[in-house]
């Protein structure tokens, strides 16, 4: 794409960003779900009005902002803050979790589908959309314990959702007599590089940033950090949100110096999180809805019932506020990009099942993307946290 049409195009989405952040002030609707609905008016879904050339800015511009968001997702687990929560948080993100692999593969199994497309599509479910939910916490101006909880349980749910897909992974592949061990070493080396990263970026950062400007990295810091962290992370092909993460709880928990030791990463997370949910939004396609049919209802339904259900379950087991039993599972309700990033990666195992495999995840994932985060605002209303409670 030539200079001139890069820059209009970039213009043009954010100043998209800024009469979608107008429109969520004034109707209370998710900006999140505003952006994505521009994206799909403005792309191959509607209108078509984006230059050729813009998709390939997705991928980077998806590392860059999940990597911020994984940051921050990361600085609110705090020492102090998992005293308080860190219970409640294992136990509904374990009950989530578990019973979206149980209600999603079984129902859908019972439902017809083959044992491995439901095994599968089970363990796609377990994912979630953090940036989404960020971005609403971000916007409501909710705080509370159940923000906290719900920000800690979205900060490790695709840690354990990644460990449950491919452990399914696994035993669909020892069913078909397939190399089950190399997805297994697989799995090690995505989990182990990226806790390996995020501990490599985040102890340095830890004692070295917040020196040139006291109690607070400057910008330079903080882009530097992102960049090296989503870099490392994707050159070695592991998940740079979990070493994101990683980094962020190292850095709020060893950097004693520090007083807002990720207030830069908040002050240019906003036109990155612009130009991401714009542009996935336009690499959405509403056919994919039209061609999930029953099964993609059913498993709307089931992996909807499981998140409540998990969410009742673990806030109970926990001795959670009736309040966060009855909505924490409604807020953690949003799919995005991981799912569809696991049914490639199960297309590429079992080629036979990629176009079932995808065409219910790339359907689903649109009513999620769209509908998931006006139901998280929702729960944080009645959970009483938000600013206009």
């Amino acid at each position: 794409m030539e200079l001139p049409f890069v820059l209009l195009t970039l213009g043009g989405l954010f100043l998209v960003g800024l009469l979608t952040d107008e429109i969520g002030r004034r109707t209370r609707l998710p900006r999140v779900t505003l952006l994505i609905l521009f994206g799909v008016g403005l792309g191959p879904s509607g209108l078509d009005l984006l230059p050729s050339g813009v998709e390939d800015w997705y991928e980077l511009l998806a590392s860059m902002a999940l990597t911020m968001v994984a940051f921050l997702l990361g600085g609110r687990l705090s020492m102090d803050k998992l005293r308080h929560n860190g219970r409640e948080i294992l136990a509904v993100s374990f009950a989530v979790v578990g019973l979206t692999v149980g209600l999603v593969a079984g129902g859908l199994f019972a439902f017809g589908m083959p044992l491995a497309i439901a095994l599968l599509l089970g363990g796609i479910a377990t994912a979630t959309a953090p940036a989404a939910t960020q971005d609403v916490v971000k916007q409501s101006g909710a705080k509370g314990p159940f923000t906290d909880t719900l920000l800690g349980i979205v900060a490790i749910d695709d840690a354990w959702g990644l460990i449950a897909f491919s452990l399914l992974l696994i035993t669909v592949k020892a069913m078909a007599g397939g190399g089950a061990v190399d997805v297994l070493s697989h799995t090690a080396w995505d989990l182990g590089g990226a806790l390996a990263i995020g501990a490599v970026i985040g102890l340095p950062a830890a004692y070295l940033t917040g020196r040139l400007s006291p109690g607070e990295p400057t910008q330079a810091e903080a882009l530097g950090l992102v960049c090296l962290c989503a870099g490392l992370a994707l050159w070695l092909e592991v998940s740079f949100l979990l070493a994101g993460m990683v980094a962020g709880l190292i850095v709020v928990n060893l950097a004693r110096h520090h007083n807002r030791p990720f207030h830069e990463i908040e002050h240019i997370e906003w036109p990155f999180m612009v130009l991401f949910f714009v542009l996935a939004g336009a690499t959405l396609h509403l056919d994919g809805v039209a061609e999930i049919g029953l099964i993609g209802g059913v498993y709307i339904v089931l992996r909807s019932l499981a998140r409540f259900a998990g969410g009742w379950l673990g806030a109970w087991w926990n001795g959670a506020p009736a309040p966060h039993r009855r909505w924490i599972g409604a807020a953690l309700l949003p799919q995005a990009g991981v799912a569809i990033g696991m049914a490639l990666v199960a297309g590429h195992h079992f080629p036979g099942l990629k176009d079932t495999i995808l065409t219910v995840t790339i359907g689903t994932t649109v009513v999620f993307e769209i509908f998931g985060p006006l139901l998280t605002q929702i729960a944080l209303q009645k959970a009483g946290e938000t600013e206009d409670r």
